[in-house]
């Protein structure tokens, strides 16, 4: 059975078009305004499970970044710890061969004496190195400070784990270094060594014969240092793969979620000349009539 236009039915229908078209109109003037495809997930369910994804990978690759920049905080402030421990440890054996020339009299050797003992406590603040409150000498050790000021000092880092800084998904680099393996503990240690030195010299014993372990300790020193020169240099290559991989991320979340200019503009005007249109049709179709005056 056929039934009747009537103009209430013709009025429903041109209201439910309007309304539609001004939703749209509404939702490009919103998109136009963000610059976003997506601002909430109904505008694309798809897209938008793929923004989430992605916007979690940026976020663990900035963590990665936080963790590369604290890593070389910490790798940094051992590799200047160690360079200065090479020059104390670089003078005390100049003053040792110094020390070693029969023709220095006793306040000559004296003050030698006198000057290694301030070089060993140099040395000994150099390997109590914090960095952020944190020994970097001493692995996981909450201790204040990486060796003791017994005499000789003892290691306090022995036996307590490295401390590791994850760079990927994958990859975790250490930044503390063993102060243990480096400065020696307890008598084995270059502040027992430097100490002996000093009562050599007091005693009038020649020190000469220490110089074969003063370079055996510098050699450690030295190798500490550059372990860590290789492990600044991973942090290195982590972080510019990072920051390759966080592009390709922004890039890819770019895609997905923002909206181009030109064509967020253009769609606009045209949904815009949709709705006058459908506006002025809407209008020639629906012409009040005496009766709608009448009533």
């Amino acid at each position: 059975m056929l039934n009747r236009v009537t103009n209430q039915m013709m009025s429903a229908s041109a209201q439910r078009n309007l309304q539609s078209a001004q939703s749209r109109l509404a939702g490009l003037q919103e998109r136009a305004l963000t610059l976003k495809n997506i601002s909430r997930p109904s505008d694309d369910p798809a897209g938008a499970a793929q923004s989430i994804a992605m916007r979690a990978q940026l976020s663990a690759a900035t963590q990665y970044g936080n963790n590369i920049s604290d890593g070389n905080g910490w790798l940094a402030a051992a590799d200047t710890a160690l360079g200065l421990s090479t020059n104390v440890l670089n003078r005390v054996r100049d003053l040792v061969v110094q020390a070693s020339n029969g023709t220095l009299n006793t306040t000559a050797k004296e003050a030698i004496a006198v000057e290694i003992e301030g070089l060993g406590k140099d040395l000994l603040t150099q390997a109590n190195t914090q960095y952020l409150g944190r020994n970097v000498f001493a692995g996981s050790s909450d201790t204040d400070g990486a060796f003791s000021n017994a005499t000789p000092p003892t290691y306090n880092g022995a036996g307590n784990g490295s401390v590791e800084r994850r760079v990927d998904g994958e990859r975790t680099v250490r930044v503390d270094s063993d102060g243990g393996t480096i400065f020696g503990d307890g008598a084995g240690s270059v502040f027992a060594l430097v100490s002996d030195v000093v009562a050599d010299i007091r005693s009038g014993v020649n020190p000469n014969a220490r110089l074969g372990a003063l370079g055996d300790r510098i050699k450690a020193v030295i190798d500490g240092r550059s372990d860590v020169g290789m492990r600044q240099a991973r942090l290195g290559q982590a972080q510019e793969s990072l920051e390759g991989m966080k592009a390709t991320l922004e890039t890819q979340r770019a895609r997905v979620e923002d909206m181009d200019l030109g064509k967020a503009v253009l769609d606009l005007k045209l949904q815009e000349t949709n709705y006058q249109v459908a506006l002025a049709v809407t209008a020639k179709v629906l012409q009040p009539t005496l009766m709608d005056f009448l009533r």
